[in-house]
């Protein structure tokens, strides 16, 4: 079993910067991968990034790379996202997620494939 607990959200202005953290504990050692979704109000929960546990390949949204930064510490067991230039539009739960299995390059985007996620931490960005 594994656990994580978001931090760092909370109320920011358009253009800010945000660091969001992620502590995971329990088995992290058969860990895969670690990654942060977000769910607006009334929209699905998606993808924003996703860190390969032992070697620390990144993946991020298409649409959305080069203002989020996804960085982990393994000796803190801690995954970091940093979010820049915040738009009204990124207002949402951010949440990050851990997974066992071994995921294919393009599996990392999909929720069905993380077995464990925190509770999540609100950010909202005012214009």
């Amino acid at each position: 079993q594994v656990q994580l607990v978001e931090s760092g959200g909370g109320l920011v202005q358009a253009g800010d910067s945000l660091r969001l953290s992620c502590v995971v504990s329990g088995r992290t050692f058969s860990i895969s991968a670690v990654g942060w979704f977000r769910q607006a109000p009334g929209k699905e929960r998606e993808f924003v990034a996703a860190i390969s546990w032992s070697v620390g390949r990144r993946y991020y949204v298409d649409s959305e790379k080069g203002r989020f930064t996804i960085s982990r510490d393994n000796a803190k067991n801690t995954v970091a996202l940093l979010a820049d230039s915040l738009k009204p539009e990124d207002t949402a739960v951010y949440y990050c997620a851990a997974t066992y299995g071994v995921l294919r390059d393009d599996n990392y985007y999909y929720t069905r494939k993380y077995e464990y996620w925190g509770q999540g931490t609100q950010v909202t960005v005012s214009s």
